[in-house]
């Protein structure tokens, strides 16, 4: 998928920024889940490239990552 198809695309999502984006910018990241699989997106580049992957590759990132502690 090149830049004009996922800026396509992406207009057509509903995203939700992490909650641990805080106010003041930053690094945020937003995804958007679809049929084709899950967008993931720069919030401070909206316009910009998404990455697209399975939702089984999704749901295993979050578990790994919701299993580990932060620091």
């Amino acid at each position: 998928m090149n830049n004009a198809e996922s800026s396509t695309v992406a207009s057509r999502l509903t995203w939700f920024k992490s909650s641990y984006s805080g106010t003041e910018g930053g690094d945020c990241v937003e995804v958007a889940a679809a049929a084709a699989g899950v967008h993931i997106r720069d919030s401070k580049a909206a316009a910009g490239p998404v990455l697209t992957v399975s939702r089984d590759a999704w749901a295993g990132f979050v578990g790994l990552a919701s299993s580990e502690r932060c620091v």
